[in-house]
């Protein structure tokens, strides 16, 4: 194709809808066709990114290759697409402000007043295009956050109006998710709130072209033609979503409901061929109908928030589907795990996985999690923070340094075998000042060598903290390896215990690489390892 075609998905009535995942459906269904495609999340929160927000507010801060703080939705565009994306597929209204406010500072405005039109929406437009510039894609699906309404959204679909226009007929179209409530005390589906909630983007000068209804009971063929007339769509353009046992059912669903084919008809792409999707519904099948289950608990201060692990919980889906197993997660707070507890609380499990955070709270219950999987052998992963709690529980129980610690928690520790790099410490801003995104780690020898299959490896950060170089000789005299270091920088990335049935710490996230077409090979080791438990204390 000559030029790029731009996909806008918007957002009615309410929020947690699932754009992201009728985005991330919907891309993968036309990149199935063969067509090349990416999808951006344009975010209308202040924030320059969420690298400084709690996972309470919106979940996980997804880091991608280039070491961009992003939306947990970039985590599934990336899962489902087998596509990396970057600093261009996630925008911010505080990146949006920064740099026009910066350009003003440096006179690039000529002395004119400075405007949300036509500067912000100049300034939106020019990052909507530069994927679609790029050369590199076919089909650019942008997924606007916040619902349709909000006036902090209004700038947005201003500038999806504006862009529209600019890119001329069949070049570009616009879907609505919006909910069709079902009312038990009525017994009926209604569409008004989808009917206001079009009205609105309309009052915007936004036209929707397609219709995704998000429902609980299926959608007759009086509602669909009621909805078409009311909304002004095409009859073909009402898309019915439905609830579904997974998230990965719902590219098939997509295809059933003719959303793809819509979409190429409108915008006129020209593809004969259907929608290869052999190798993503065997991933489906194998997901669905597990040989064994395991029980793994995920030790976290966020566990109320599923969201605060998402790409976690998604690695442990592609692991077990791979192992033919299903994973079933316990999620167990680590501010209430003691020395009193522990036993109870994870004598059951098939192996326990130490989260990622930050700050003090819930550290001392994490340790008391290592030391247990340590001791009794069962499986054991920390993932960043997770490694360093491992390094600390070594150093106090084995070692017997009973005072150390990491400098994050403790700034006046004896025993700092967590400590920040030099080039942290004069660091006074929190965003975007971590290391991030991809670095290179090679491997010597033990568990992960075998695991990964290869001598250098490329895996992605997000942290300030570093396993402490000066505690190394008798760490690794003590037993506790080091199996995995930075070439350039000679920071430790992996630990192992070597007579231990499997017991991982590393200082990267993996989870961020896993893909439905890619499993993590230390996710599917590891979920391996847990069947193996399982099978060997039921003997």
């Amino acid at each position: 194709m000559a030029h790029a075609k731009y996909i806008f998905v918007t957002g009615g009535v309410t929020s947690s809808l699932g754009k992201g995942i009728i985005a991330a459906s919907l891309a993968k269904l036309l990149q199935a066709r063969g067509l090349r495609v990416t999808i951006q999340k344009l975010d209308p929160y202040i924030n320059v990114d969420p690298g400084t927000l709690n996972p309470y507010e919106h979940g996980e801060c997804y880091v991608t290759e280039d070491g961009a703080e992003t939306d947990l939705d970039l985590g599934h565009y990336e899962r489902f697409l087998n596509v990396n994306t970057s600093q261009a597929n996630n925008v911010t209204t505080g990146r949006i402000y920064q740099s026009v406010i910066q350009k003003e500072r440096r006179g690039e405005f000529l002395g004119k007043t400075v405007q949300v039109i036509p500067h912000i929406t100049d300034e939106i437009k020019e990052r909507i295009q530069i994927l679609g510039k790029s050369g590199d894609y076919d089909v650019i699906i942008t997924e606007i956050g916040g619902t349709v309404g909000d006036i902090e959204s209004l700038p947005y679909i201003e500038s999806v109006r504006q862009l529209q226009w600019e890119l001329g007929d069949n070049n570009s179209l616009v879907i609505h998710l919006t909910l069709i409530p079902f009312l038990s005390a009525a017994g009926e589906l209604k569409t008004k709130p989808t009917q206001h909630s079009v009205k609105t983007l309309m009052e915007s000068g936004v036209q929707a072209d397609i219709l995704v209804c998000r429902t609980e009971h299926e959608l007759s063929d009086e509602i669909r033609t009621k909805l078409a007339r009311f909304c002004n769509v095409k009859p073909e353009a009402v898309i019915q979503s439905i609830d579904v046992e997974t998230i990965y059912d719902v590219p098939n669903k997509m295809l059933l409901e003719g959303l793809d084919r819509v979409v190429i008809k409108q915008l006129h792409i020209e593809t004969e061929s259907q929608p290869n999707l052999k190798s993503w519904n065997e991933f489906v099948i194998k997901h669905k109908n597990p040989k064994s289950q395991v029980t793994i608990g995920l030790i976290g201060k966020y566990v109320e928030l599923q969201d605060s692990y998402k790409s976690i919980l998604e690695a442990f889906i592609h692991a077990g589907a791979e192992n033919e197993v299903k994973v079933k997660i316990e999620s167990i707070h680590s501010e209430y795990l003691e020395v009193d507890n522990v036993e109870k609380k994870l004598s059951h499990l098939d192996g326990v996985l130490v989260a990622p955070g930050f700050g003090e709270r819930g550290i001392e219950g994490k340790i008391e999690a290592v030391r247990y999987a340590r001791e009794n052998g069962l499986p054991f992963f920390g993932i960043c923070l997770g490694m360093q709690m491992a390094v600390i529980e070594y150093s106090r129980n084995v070692l017997g340094l009973k005072e150390s610690n990491s400098i994050e928690m403790d700034d006046n520790t004896p025993h700092p075998v967590i400590s920040l790099m030099e080039d942290q410490k004069n660091i006074l801003d929190m965003g975007g000042t971590m290391r991030l995104g991809a670095w290179d780690c090679k491997l010597n020898g033990g568990r992960v060598s075998e695991i990964y299959g290869n001598e250098l490896i490329s895996e992605r950060h997000r942290h300030r903290y570093e396993y402490n170089n000066e505690y190394r000789d008798q760490l690794e005299q003590a037993g506790l390896k080091t199996t995995g270091v930075n070439p350039k920088t000679d920071l430790v990335e992996i630990v192992e215990i070597e007579n231990h049935p499997w017991f991982i710490g590393v200082q990267y996230h993996p989870e961020y690489k896993s893909t439905v077409a890619n499993p993590h090979p230390l996710f599917k080791s590891f979920v391996a390892a847990a069947a193996t438990f399982k099978s060997n204390k039921n003997k």
